[in-house]
């Protein structure tokens, strides 16, 4: 199985990140617990996630570790 490509997008102003799974926005999420959250309900196994994989997650405007526009 391909895995499916995420991305989560810069932070805003609120120190939230939009994150879509396939296309499909899932919602704001405030911290990589969050966006392990959102993989879950598109169906991804929790136990296959690596969110520091770049073939698996596209970090735009900041890594993992990013949730504040001035970060």
């Amino acid at each position: 199985m391909n895995p499916r490509l995420v991305i989560v997008y810069p932070p805003d102003d609120q120190g939230s990140r939009r994150v879509r799974v396939d296309g499909l926005v899932m919602g704001q999420a405030h911290s990589p617990r969050d966006v392990v959250g959102f993989m879950r309900r598109a169906g991804l196994d929790p136990d296959t996630i690596d969110l520091g994989d770049p073939a698996f997650v596209e970090w735009r405007g900041g890594g993992l570790d990013v949730w504040s526009a001035s970060d």
